[in-house]
């Protein structure tokens, strides 16, 4: 991190930070793009929340919002049964995710996360002077004893994505509660839910029933994903109280537009839309598992909107080649590289036309990786005969005959 020398300085942790990258948006040259790399919805927005945007244009842009987001919290508040009074509203989940870290951190205490977990996990806790500590996971899930295990007398957050992203993978409500119960009660526990909407599994929960019977348990959910709102920059957090007086004590005063609010109630009441993405998920999701994992490719099951696709270590047709090759189609899927995650591309779910776009696309890279590997074999096996080493029962001249 570069300073003037005589200028302003950050505190020493900021220059360790490194910055959250997300994935790539825009290729260069002409010509349509298909991005899949940031997990967004292939529906989009409710058209009910497109028109609730459109009708705070004019006069409403000059107003500040609602500093507490009264009818949104409501409205979701009523969409699942909770006390209005513990939600609190923000600039997606990620403003939300800061502001836990802000208010429980501080130098020489420190926050745990899973092995692959979020990447924004690690900045929040290291702009707060605190320590990251990581814990490994079991077949790309989150291990609880491995969580529990890092516990130490410094812990004063863990964070916990559920399903988790990038690797889609989650833990079920048992796991869940048996890590709660093993947190010391000065521990938070922080469950990022943002991709809870798509879960559909008899023993899965987001944390509502944890948070409403717990004192230091939080659940983060955010607008982004489901509900197509993702430029808007909208997220909610169910919170004991006190969590919830915490944050309202730090967050900005007008933290959530008022586009933003107004799209969130529509967004949130405009349940066949949701189901609607949700079945889209399901039939995509097991339609792109079966398709490529037929050619070849191994697919980590996910209950998310995203899907982790595993390559050979092989140069020819690693990671590395197949997203090279898929953006000289125009297709952009994310490189996980900075997640410890070198062999594999996420591909997002997206519509009809683009899931066909990139099977067809990995079915010729596929194609051409087996082409080039017969070659290389045909290769091998004409340079044997001709130095008589393998590929031909004659031996190699000098060679002793078989007994």
């Amino acid at each position: 991190m570069n300073a003037p020398m005589d200028g302003p300085r950050p505190r020493a942790g900021i220059g360790g930070i490194a910055p959250y990258q997300p994935g790539d948006s825009a290729l260069a040259g002409e010509g349509r793009v298909i991005k899949l790399s940031s997990n967004e919805s292939p529906l989009g927005p409710s058209p009910k929340a497109v028109e609730a945007v459109r009708a705070i244009a004019g006069e409403g842009l000059a107003r500040y919002p609602d500093g507490s987001a009264h009818a949104l919290r409501a409205a979701i508040a009523a969409r699942y049964g909770l006390d209005a009074g513990r939600i609190v509203c923000g600039a997606g989940s990620d403003e939300l995710l800061g502001l836990l870290a802000a208010a429980y951190l501080e130098p020489g205490t420190e926050a745990i996360h899973t092995e692959h977990g979020f990447l924004v996990y690690e900045i929040v806790i290291r702009a707060n002077d605190a320590r990251p500590v990581v814990a490994p996971e079991r077949e790309l899930r989150a291990d609880v004893d491995a969580i529990l295990a890092a516990v130490s007398e410094r812990t004063r957050i863990v964070f916990l994505a559920n399903p988790n992203n990038p690797t889609g993978t989650y833990l079920p409500i048992d796991e869940v509660r048996r890590l709660r119960a093993g947190l010391p009660g000065h521990v938070l526990l922080v469950l990022d839910a943002a991709y809870a909407e798509y879960v559909r599994r008899n023993d899965y929960e987001a944390g509502i029933e944890l948070v409403a019977t717990s004192d230091n348990v939080v659940m983060t959910r955010t607008f982004s994903k489901i509900h197509g709102l993702a430029a808007l920059r909208l997220g909610w957090a169910y919170c004991p109280p006190a969590v919830a007086d915490a944050l309202n004590r730090i967050r900005g005063p007008f933290n959530v537009s008022t586009a933003a609010i107004a799209a969130g109630i529509a967004a949130i009441e405009d349940a066949a839309h949701v189901e609607a993405a949700v079945a889209h998920n399901e039939r995509w999701s097991a339609w792109l598992t079966d398709a490529l994992t037929g050619l070849g490719i191994e697919v980590t099951p996910s209950v998310g909107n995203f899907l982790l696709l595993h390559f050979p270590d092989d140069p020819s047709h690693n990671a590395a080649a197949a997203d090279a090759f898929l953006k000289e189609q125009r297709i952009i899927l994310r490189r996980l590289d900075n997640y410890g995650l070198s062999g594999v591309l996420r591909l997002t779910i997206g519509t009809e036309e683009e899931n066909r776009a990139v099977v067809e696309a990995l079915e010729r890279f596929m194609a051409g990786a087996r082409a080039n590997q017969r070659g290389a074999l045909r290769g091998e096996g004409n340079e044997r005969a001709a130095t008589g080493r393998g590929g031909s029962s004659k031996p190699a001249e000098g060679a002793p005959e078989r007994q």
